[in-house]
């Protein structure tokens, strides 16, 4: 398993990043419609989330197969995996109260499959050049150091698919080694920069606002 991607300029089009989905692939297409995404020059990154609570999840968990579509794993992902592949009741019904209700409409054998498949798509970190600087993306909390993720362990694993240290105590040092960190996890009204820490989940499930930015703005703000 590959801790960290690294993608190179976007030279043909451009790059965009989008908070957690949740099952809300309508959403996801309404923003990308409402920014002419053409998928064979613009990039998505996604911070992590694809599935649980939206009824389209399994939908949104196939676009990690399509070509202009980089994610990183989120703690539902892992949520699931743990349900799925461990087998245990525990692991089950914790997956089924944050939301894997779900996999009850599609056969779990096929859901086992297919997430088995995404996860090899979905590192913990990914990293993207753009505009000469270096935007990186994890879904909950980056470590302090960036370069922290090319030696990382349990303890900064779990921070980055469940931390929230950063965003409750209103951490505002940079991290260090980056231009910018795009992540998502924590729901806020708005957008919300801390340091050079960027938050983009404003809860499309919940609220029904699927945050979507350019790469160029996440380094303008």
């Amino acid at each position: 398993m590959t801790w960290i991607e690294k993608h190179g300029e976007n030279h043909q089009g451009r790059d965009f990043f989008v908070g957690d989905l949740h099952g809300q692939y309508h959403l996801l297409e309404q923003a990308m419609h409402e920014v002419d995404f053409d998928p064979s020059r613009d990039r998505l990154f996604s911070v992590g989330d694809l599935i649980d609570r939206g009824a389209e999840s399994f939908r949104c968990l196939s676009l990690t197969f399509e070509p202009w579509f980089h994610g990183v794993r989120g703690n539902h992902e892992v949520l699931a995996h743990d349900a799925l592949a461990q087998g245990t009741r525990g692991a089950w019904e914790l997956w089924q109260v944050n939301g894997g209700g779900w996999v009850a409409r599609h056969d779990v054998h096929e859901v086992r499959v297919s997430l088995e498949k995404a996860l090899r798509h979905l590192p913990y970190a990914r990293e993207v050049t753009v505009a000469g600087k270096r935007i990186g993306m994890v879904h909950a909390e980056p470590p302090r150091d960036w370069r922290l993720l090319e030696t990382a362990d349990h303890a900064i694993e779990q921070a980055l698919v469940w931390g929230r240290t950063r965003i409750h105590s209103g951490d505002c040092t940079p991290v260090a080694n980056i231009d910018a960190v795009v992540v998502g996890h924590t729901i806020l009204e708005t957008p919300t920069t801390l340091g050079n820490v960027h938050y983009i989940d404003t809860g499309a499930f919940h609220t029904g606002r699927l945050t979507m930015i350019d790469a160029r703005d996440v380094l303008a703000s």
